[in-house]
């Protein structure tokens, strides 16, 4: 890229909330530091409260680079996270990153190209997901399958093009400012809800296969079934927060669950031949892992099943049992003054 061209980019504050991530925040921050952006850039760490060795890993990152600095994030929520990073950086593109998110090289360049070009509100790309043990293995495999996730590009690829939703994003703040960030009382599936907002208001949310961010899955079952209870937990509140926002893939995992858990009861109960239903989950799921597995080693292909089982079943119980309760407390807490949640404090 010359020089004038250089010089003509905006500049760039990339957003981390973090909490609990000593695992994968050092080689997170770095491979931002290593894109050679070649307009300004900044890195805004919100920190939750941690247990871990995060904000000692934290410190030593603003320590060694004047680009990085952190803010606090007392709640260790990361709508809230958010937030206070977008509040303590200052340019005009908001770059979101996870702390166990890893850009691809030319991701920012890239995205802000795309900004420009589709006159965009948002960008983003494919959470590609990428294991470390034989578990995560599994869990990615099924993170990227159409099996697993159904039919979502970012999890899946596809062509680029207008999106209800994108992995992470890449914002301008003029729109961040104008909807009032994220809404803080959505623990899980703000990203979805925040787009929805800006659709809603006339922007576009552009997908693009070009952007792809590397995802380190949850490290154990209990954990996978948590993140995905919570998904589907948040997921009914967006539903019923956004009515008519709900599709068919957002309804195939509570209706799997359903389904089992009625045969298993019927079958118990009134005739073996219910029974059938189950078993035809099963042989879906580990026919699903013969296809989807092809690559993995023995043991990750053994374990392909049950990622895909937690997955579905957890988010299938997580968006039957979502109480109502919740959509009203987000509902009530949503009005005017949500649009201050952005304003600069000095």
């Amino acid at each position: 890229m010359n020089t004038k061209a250089a010089e003509e980019l905006p500049a760039v504050s990339v957003i981390m909330p973090v909490l609990n991530e000593e695992r994968h925040l050092r080689t997170a921050v770095r491979r931002i530091l290593d894109q050679e952006y070649p307009g300004p850039m900044e890195v805004v760490i919100a920190l939750g409260p941690s247990t871990d060795r995060t904000a000692e890993i934290a410190a030593e990152l603003v320590a060694e680079d004047p680009r990085v600095r952190t803010v606090a994030n007392p709640t260790g929520r990361t709508p809230a996270g958010l937030n206070a990073a977008i509040r303590g950086s200052r340019h005009p593109i908001v770059v979101r990153v996870d702390g166990h998110g890893l850009l691809t090289p030319g991701y920012i360049t890239t995205a802000v190209r795309l900004l420009g070009e589709m006159d965009a509100a948002n960008v983003g790309g494919i959470m590609h997901a990428e294991g470390e043990t034989e578990w995560e293995n599994a869990v990615a495999a099924a993170m990227t399958s159409k099996i697993g996730v159904g039919n979502a590009a970012f999890h899946t690829g596809g062509l680029a093009g207008p999106a209800d939703t994108v992995y992470l994003g890449v914002f301008r703040r003029e729109v961040l400012e104008k909807l009032g960030g994220y809404n803080e009382e959505f623990i899980r599936a703000q990203d979805w809800e925040l787009n929805y907002r800006i659709r809603q208001d006339g922007g576009l949310v552009w997908f693009t296969p070009q952007l792809k961010v590397t995802y380190r899955p949850r490290p154990s079952v209990r954990a996978l079934a948590k993140q995905y209870k919570d998904y589907g937990r948040w997921r009914r509140v967006v539903t019923r927060y956004h009515r008519g926002s709900v599709n068919l893939r957002y309804l195939a995992p509570p209706a799997a669950l359903a389904a089992v858990l009625l045969g298993l009861g019927l079958g118990a109960a009134v005739h073996p031949a219910f029974l059938a239903v189950p078993g035809a989950y099963l042989l879906g799921i580990l026919g699903g892992a013969a296809v989807e597995g092809r690559g993995l080693s023995f043991k990750a292909k053994a374990l392909l099943p049950v990622a895909f089982a937690t997955m579905h079943l957890s988010w299938g119980f997580g968006f039957l049992t979502s109480p109502r309760s919740l959509a009203r407390r987000v509902i009530a807490s949503v009005g005017p003054a949500a649009k201050d949640v952005l304003s600069k404090t000095g």
